[in-house]
């Protein structure tokens, strides 16, 4: 569909390059954007309307030995389709929603709630005596006991020819659009064929498919297809070993799983162990999820998707899509029900890193327990005064060598003494928040040190990480390492820009711009006429 880089906006890269290398990054460029461009996107599927029910149990039914729960509450959320409309209007986006639903009180509930979020809802189709598509969860003391699923899956062709009929409407000048396709039946037949012509004449539009079976929609080769880990297992017709890593899983059949998908890239949900992310070109890209033990949520899916999609249409880099997506997600999974993530939400989610830093002995108290729980703890450190994505793909690889990665960053006043005058640019502070913000990253500490030696006597990581531009020999630190059994490991060196070279670059485009600021207020610019010429 679109190209690699999705639709562009006026300012977006540029905007989103300045403010990631001030470190002041997407908490407060995001809702800007969002508030200023408002991108319109499009939903089209498998709209739903998701019950949670709950209630407490004091006995067992006379007919069977089955608990009689007396529901107490009853609550309501757009599901399916309509959650990743509601998650993508509660993060700004301008939505549209096309999909099939039935003339009756859970329509009634569903269009209502999407209707209060700001969604356009003109292109959802009510069919007189279908049924609204509806799963209900009965749940008592936090525990999902059951699952009520309605759901009408022989829709009649005249349904499936009323939804082709609004289809170019709701596509008409957006940026892109997510297909939700869930095995419920609105994406079939007469609805289908529309949504793929409608697409093949705008391949500007960015394309991401949300699909139980995402092989059914490789002709449309769209930009994004975002699978579960079950469902890529059945494109490639592999069962799953629930004892594998599946995220090595997927990056081994990266090839066959593009192809199967027709995708630019695909995306494989993992639930609890995160996303990882299998571009056509370049290296794969891993998040990791911060789950919870509960099981009371549902819908972080969608959320993850709409986040992704939005991310990209504001022409992110994929991996820094990645990221928010996921954080969008772990907001989603630690609320109750089926919930919706906003701007705010993620605003405050990413600056709530910036107080993230833990002390030597905080740490030492954490790591005993990930190493009784049969973890491995993997160590890295640096200035990463100015965060670029030779960083971020750094500390990624570093992740993947075991279970938790501690990142120890180098104090200002260290700093200062590694890299001279005007370093650090910002204070460790902004550098702890930034860092500790990546899914990839466990916990963040400072050392003041002239090398980590002190720390790493402290925790003893199993495995000490360190950039491709040295060597274990160059390293003090190989010898204490390597001294209590300990790995040192040696990641690629990732030219990818300078720290320097960012900086310089920082700096260049701020004299420039002091210079035209007083340019433009100085007498002799505001005498001078406006030219006519052009």
């Amino acid at each position: 569909m679109s190209a690699t880089n999705g639709p562009q906006h006026p300012g977006a890269d540029a905007v989103g390059e300045h403010n990631t290398a001030e470190q002041r990054g997407l908490t407060e460029w995001l809702p800007r954007w969002l508030a200023s461009v408002q991108p319109s996107i499009a939903v089209i599927g498998d709209v739903m309307l998701d019950g949670w029910w709950s209630g407490s149990i004091e006995r067992l039914c006379r007919e069977a030995p089955a608990p009689v729960v007396e529901i107490q509450e009853r609550r309501f959320a757009p599901g399916g389709a309509a959650n990743t409309a509601m998650n993508l209007a509660a993060l700004g986006a301008k939505v549209g929603l096309a999909g099939l639903a039935g003339r009756d009180e859970a329509a009634d509930e569903l269009l209502r709630q999407l209707r209060e979020a700001g969604v356009d809802t003109t292109g959802v189709v009510q069919l007189p005596g279908a049924r609204t598509t509806t799963k209900t969860r009965i749940t008592s003391s936090g525990q999902v006991l059951l699952r009520l699923d309605d759901v009408q899956r022989e829709l009649p062709e005249e349904a499936l020819s009323a939804l082709a009929v609004v289809i170019p409407q709701v596509l008409r000048d957006r940026e892109a659009v997510v297909v939700c396709d869930y095995g419920a039946g609105a994406l079939r037949g007469a609805a289908r064929e529309k949504l793929l012509d409608g697409l093949r004449a705008r391949p500007e539009i960015l394309a991401v498919v949300d699909a139980h079976q995402p092989s059914a929609w490789a002709e449309l080769q769209p930009d994004l297809a975002t699978p579960n880990a079950r469902e890529a297992a059945d494109m490639l017709g592999l069962k799953l070993d629930p004892r594998s890593d599946r995220a090595a899983v997927m990056v081994a059949h990266r090839d066959a799983l593009l192809q199967a998908a027709g995708a630019d890239a695909v995306v494989v949900t993992l639930d609890r162990e995160g996303t990882v992310l299998l571009p056509r070109s370049g290296d794969f890209h891993r998040t990791w999820a911060r789950p919870v033990q509960e099981k009371q949520a549902s819908g972080a899916g969608d959320t993850f998707v709409a986040a992704l999609t939005l991310a990209r249409t504001a022409s992110l880099p994929l991996t820094t899509c990645m990221d928010l997506a996921q954080a969008a997600a772990d907001i989603a999974v630690h609320r109750p029900g089926t919930s919706v993530c906003s701007t705010a939400d993620l605003s405050h989610h990413l600056g709530s890193f910036t107080d993230s830093t833990v002390d030597a002995d905080e740490l030492l108290t954490h790591i005993t327990r990930h190493r009784a729980e049969g973890r491995q703890i993997v160590l890295t450190n640096g200035c990463f005064d100015v965060l670029h994505r030779g960083h971020t793909r750094y500390l990624n690889q570093a992740k993947q060598l075991g279970d938790v990665l501690v990142v120890a960053l180098n104090s200002d006043d260290s700093v200062h003494r590694l890299k001279g005058p005007g370093r650090p640019i910002n204070t460790i502070r902004d550098r702890a928040a930034v860092v500790a913000a990546l899914s990839c990253v466990d916990y963040v500490t400072v050392f003041g040190t002239a090398t980590p030696i002190p720390l790493i006597q402290k925790i003893r990581p199993e495995i000490y990480a360190k950039g491709g531009d040295y060597s274990p020999e160059m390293l003090a630190e190989t010898s204490v390492v390597e001294g209590y059994g300990g790995r040192v490991a040696i990641l690629d060196y990732v030219p990818e820009q300078s720290t320097t070279a960012v900086v310089e670059r920082i700096r260049t485009s701020k004299n420039a711009q002091n210079e035209e600021n007083i340019a433009a207020h100085s007498p002799s610019r505001a005498a001078t006429p406006p030219s006519r010429s052009g």
